[in-house]
């Protein structure tokens, strides 16, 4: 029998063995090719991924200067606000300042009850303008707190917006002053402080308080217009490391720093009392 009678004489359902291997191969080979284009796609997604890792890094670090840099510039114009205008004062009290007053002494008590405080020297260019913080020191009021219904003896300070138009004092006044000043050996304070503490030298420099006083006049005047039951006396003077009876307090370089600067075509005012008053 000839081979070509043998090829015909198979039967038609099986494939010839030839060709399964060729299939074999085949799928071989495109399963290979396959996975060789997938692992290399998968390299280069890899190592776009390391490229892009140090440059995320490196755009992180401008973004970090950025908010460090907005966060300072926040803080610093929340500190210009907080030198602008009157802090921690009602609207009720801004309407009693008066409006020609250029300078301003605030005096915030920590509480209504409470002998310490602060005190800063504030100005403005003109009436309706802004107030500008300048000045600001530690302070001390009456060793009972603040009151608007003041009696003598009560250990409190007058609340209020107040004109500042007389000083006074033991030692001479410093230069530039250009309030009323009267020199005087009267301005010597005798006794103790509420605490035990000495009181020599709080009378050295002294500003009056107009409550219930007369303007124009020495410190010394002893002239209670609202009566005696009010109190008087009420100033402006050297703390000396205590509560006072009524009067408020601020170091001696402070006191001497006001002298200077209080200018009677100002019509300074102090503003006082508890904080929120």
């Amino acid at each position: 029998m000839s081979k070509h009678a043998r090829a015909r004489s198979r039967p038609s359902g099986k494939p010839r063995p030839i060709r399964r291997t060729r299939r074999v191969a085949l799928a071989a080979a495109l399963g290979l090719a396959t996975f060789t284009a997938g692992w290399a796609y998968l390299a280069q997604d890899q190592d776009k991924a390391a490229a892009a890792r140090p440059q995320a890094r490196a755009d992180a670090r401008p973004q970090a200067a950025d908010r460090a840099a907005r966060d300072a510039q926040r803080e610093a114009a929340r500190r210009a606000a907080a030198e602008q205008g009157l802090t921690g004062v009602s609207e009720h009290t801004r309407a009693r300042i008066p409006a020609e007053s250029r300078q301003l002494i605030l005096v915030t008590g920590r509480a209504a009850d409470s002998s310490e405080s602060t005190a800063a020297f504030y100005t403005r260019p003109a009436a309706g303008a802004d107030w500008v913080r300048t000045e600001s020191w530690p302070a001390r009021n009456g060793a009972n707190g603040w009151s608007v219904e003041r009696e003598y003896g009560d250990l409190t300070s007058p609340q209020g917006v107040f004109a500042l138009t007389d000083a006074g004092g033991l030692l001479p006044k410093p230069p530039g002053t250009r309030f009323p000043y009267d020199r005087d050996n009267g301005f010597v304070a005798t006794g103790l402080g509420v605490n035990g503490e000495s009181l020599a030298g709080s009378f050295d420099y002294v500003v009056a308080i107009d409550f219930n006083r007369r303007p124009g006049r020495s410190p010394l005047d002893p002239v209670m217009p609202d009566g005696e039951d009010k109190g008087g006396n009420i100033w402006l003077h050297v703390d000396h490391d205590g509560p006072s009876q009524g009067c408020v307090g601020i170091p001696k370089d402070a006191m001497k720093k006001v002298l200077e600067t209080l200018d009677p075509a100002a019509k300074p005012v102090i503003v006082m009392g508890p904080a929120g008053f």
